[in-house]
């Protein structure tokens, strides 16, 4: 059988149990260590100055002495290497002076798969503290990914807009009644403002002016992740512009008047929940996910008075708010 090599400290179980035979007899026939070649090579056994047909072992004790001392040396050798390193370059970097590093930091980078581009986005997010500025083409909330998104959205822009920063998010004029959007500006509580356009560029998001995440391919799998000061200026000198030339839509500027304490939203779920459709047919049809839909159903229940769902019906239909003009 071949033997594998391998260092001291992983002897092999053929060569311990040799080396140990060794140290109960005092000495074998060197035939018997021809397998296990790595005992002589590491000094652990080595001819018998009386007859060189036998090994003697070297006692495990100073084995592992002289052994430790080369591996000190070695240490010693690396550090003296490391040591050298730094007394050439340290002048250079000195010579060269203080500068803006852009290196250390990818300027460019391409994000691959729905998940990653989330993740990424949200780490840019967490650590985001003035301003986020988004493009939202129609066709992003016309896809599942688009959807998913918008659900994992809504948490980290929240999180945003209580720690005082501010969103700003350009549609197209298509999207004004799109319950997707709608609902999304009902829930959101802070400095979140929209405006809408005919026509825009590709979805872009710009986080703090310090990072932007573009598509980088058709399907939406791909986005690149941009960190370039140069590009990032243009990219907020285009939004600004843009925003510049927007239509402002609700919350801020028009936001839907509510009609005995029962808002829009609140009215539209009655409406569904009075034809006796589910909590999740019920965000289905709104574009919102179940628990926004739970919620609103409780306030409204609140506001009613209801105690159970059943009475929630007959409340709905005595109050008459399905037949008030908004």
């Amino acid at each position: 059988m071949t033997h594998r090599e391998h260092g001291v400290e992983e002897l092999c179980a053929a060569g311990e149990e040799v080396y140990e035979r060794a140290l109960r007899e005092g000495r074998i026939p060197v035939g018997d260590a021809v397998d296990v070649p790595c005992l002589t090579d590491f000094g652990l056994l080595h001819p018998a100055l009386d007859d060189l047909g036998r090994l003697e072992p070297v006692p495990p004790a100073a084995a592992l002495h002289r052994l430790l001392r080369a591996s000190a040396a070695r240490v010693a050798e690396e550090r003296r290497r490391e040591d050298l390193l730094v007394e050439r370059f340290e002048p250079l970097i000195r010579r060269q002076g203080p500068r803006d590093d852009g290196a250390a930091t990818p300027t460019l980078r391409v994000l691959s798969g729905t998940e990653r581009i989330n993740a990424a986005i949200t780490e840019a997010m967490a650590e985001a503290s003035q301003e986020v500025l988004c493009i939202q083409p129609n066709d992003h909330y016309q896809s599942e990914r688009g959807l998913a998104a918008q659900a994992v959205a809504m948490d980290r822009d929240q999180v945003l807009l209580d720690r005082g920063g501010r969103i700003r998010t350009l549609y197209q004029h298509t999207q004004r009644h799109v319950p997707l959007v709608m609902g999304r500006y009902e829930q959101l509580r802070g400095d979140a403002e929209a405006r809408t356009l005919d026509e825009l560029p590709d979805r872009c998001i710009i986080v703090d002016g310090s990072v932007a995440f573009v598509p980088a391919g058709d399907d939406g799998r791909l986005a690149l992740e941009v960190r370039h000061p140069a590009l990032l200026r243009f990219f907020v000198t285009a939004f600004d512009r843009l925003w510049r030339l927007a239509t402002p839509m609700y919350p801020r500027a028009v936001r839907r008047p509510s009609l005995g304490g029962v808002t829009p939203r609140q009215r539209d779920i009655a409406a569904l929940l009075v034809e006796g459709h589910t909590d999740a047919v019920i965000a289905d049809r709104l574009g919102m996910n179940v628990r926004t839909a739970r919620l609103h159903i409780a306030k409204l229940a609140a506001t009613l008075g209801s105690d159970s769902r059943a009475q929630l019906g007959y409340l709905i239909a005595r109050s008459g708010i399905l037949d008030q003009e908004p």
